[in-house]
């Protein structure tokens, strides 16, 4: 069983994740964390608070940072609606976040599992850099970061720049010449993982409220990349980089060097890879780059199905 913590800022896509983290069984999910991005931070952790309700999850919600470490702060309503979760209404959480900043609780697992916590990061970077940054000595402690970062052939904000990265470029950089070992899930493989319409269809078919309320969350996010990407389905970007320590042989991988751009003018914020190995660096973040897409939707579909039966 993997020990995790999942670092989000739900977002449709984070809503799947922690599902998933919650509910595999290959998965120990020690808490959530959430940063800005998606949406503003009382949002992301509203959000992530009201997932964690609706699905009856046993694990605290710890609030982190609300800005990037430099640039301005930038949201992304246009894909996640106003709230960063629009499309369905979810409960009124009965929890509240925790008091401990989501930096020191990451820090506290750590300690107390060294070597076993596996930081999964699905929003920008920022509280992984700043633990990075704040905790130096528990770096190495880390067993591995899996990371929904970057675009080695295209981008999402710009035309080479990914979301997370762009939100905060100058954190990914923090995160990806850190010594700990390190996973990448980029746009070329969470592209590959698009739900379909009637595969969301299958969700609302169930009967399941749960499940229905996930259905009409899902429509949603497929209707904005359908409005502004001309892609018709929910990517499932975020679900991609759980997965990995669910099965990791559901996807191709590449160990490449990575670095981060931040100072072009049009290149800012873009993850360029060494594909050819013309820079002579060792490779510091194992690449997926394939994913078997059978596979990947049978797993989920085996995890989102178990909420059929809570009430």
């Amino acid at each position: 069983m993997e020990r995790l913590i999942l670092d989000c800022d739900p977002g449709h896509d984070d809503a799947i994740a922690i599902l998933m983290a919650g509910l595999d069984e290959k998965l120990e999910l020690l808490g959530i964390t959430t940063v800005a991005g998606n949406s503003y931070l009382e949002n992301t952790t509203m959000n992530a608070l009201k997932v964690v309700e609706m699905a009856g999850l046993d694990v605290d919600v710890y609030a982190g940072c609300a800005r990037p470490l430099l640039r301005d702060q930038i949201v992304a309503p246009e894909i996640h609606g106003s709230t960063g979760l629009e499309g369905a209404k979810l409960p009124t959480p009965k929890r509240q976040a925790e008091e401990k900043h989501a930096v020191d609780f990451i820090a506290e697992m750590v300690k107390a599992y060294p070597g076993e916590i596996n930081l999964v990061a699905t929003g920008p970077l920022t509280n992984v850099a700043l633990f990075i940054i704040r905790y130096p000595d528990l770096v190495e402690k880390l067993k591995r970061i899996v990371m929904m970062a970057g675009g080695i052939a295209f981008g999402n904000v710009t035309p080479v720049a990914e979301f997370n990265v762009y939100a905060d470029p100058e954190a990914a950089n923090v995160v990806l010449r850190s010594s700990v070992e390190k996973v990448m899930a980029p746009l070329d493989v969470t592209h590959q993982a698009i739900m379909a319409a009637e595969e969301i269809e299958r969700l609302r078919k169930t009967g399941s409220h749960i499940l229905q309320t996930l259905a009409d969350l899902l429509d949603f996010f497929r209707s904005t990349y359908l409005d502004l990407f001309d892609i018709d389905g929910a990517v499932l970007h975020d679900p991609c980089a759980v997965m990995y320590l669910i099965d990791p042989t559901i996807f191709e991988c590449e160990d490449l060097y990575v670095e981060v751009e931040l100072d072009g003018n049009l290149t800012y914020g873009q993850t360029v890879a060494d594909i050819w190995k013309t820079m002579k660096m060792k490779p510091n973040v194992r690449v997926l780059k394939r994913i078997d897409r059978k596979a990947f939707f049978d797993r989920l579909f085996e995890d989102l199905e178990k909420l059929a039966v809570r009430k």
